[in-house]
């Protein structure tokens, strides 16, 4: 076990990991699934691992180019409980000002055409961003509610 839990803290002097996400790496070392999860157990006890400061510095590295709907779908995808990844998301700066950012950055000015319009709206919804934010972000009061 010694030898795992030195690769789970080099493993973790590089970057945070989900709970899930490290023992799906820790995985193959492993004699035994109760040997990882007391190994596991024993690194969320001296706070070497913590999903909530990995949902935390995930959004925050990651939330200045994505939406909200794709960083949560990212974390939940980590192994994250909804309530933690809930947390994370509400701690994040605005929403509507990390879109209007992420807008600024690529198109600068508002869309001539509804073409233009659409287009500028697919790249933030493929982004994450949720339909209000981009409603907003892009001034429109015409959208339909299908949108």
């Amino acid at each position: 076990m010694a030898s795992l839990r030195g690769k789970a803290l080099a493993l973790l002097a590089r970057r945070d990991y989900s709970r899930a996400a490290l023992a799906k790496k820790l995985a193959p070392l492993a004699e035994s699934e109760d040997a990882l999860n007391g190994l596991l157990d024993a690194l969320i006890a001296d706070n070497l691992l913590s999903d909530t400061r990995y949902a935390t510095n995930r959004v925050s590295a990651r939330g200045r180019r994505f939406g909200n709907v794709h960083l949560s779908h990212q974390l939940k995808r980590e192994g994250v409980a909804t309530e933690i990844v809930a947390a994370a998301l509400a701690e994040a700066d605005d929403e509507n000002s990390r879109c209007r950012v992420v807008w600024q950055k690529k198109f600068g000015t508002l869309p001539d055409t509804l073409l233009d319009k659409a287009r500028q709206a697919r790249f933030l919804q493929y982004r994450g961003f949720s339909s209000a934010s981009i409603r907003q972000v892009l001034g429109d009061t015409e959208w339909d509610d299908d949108f």
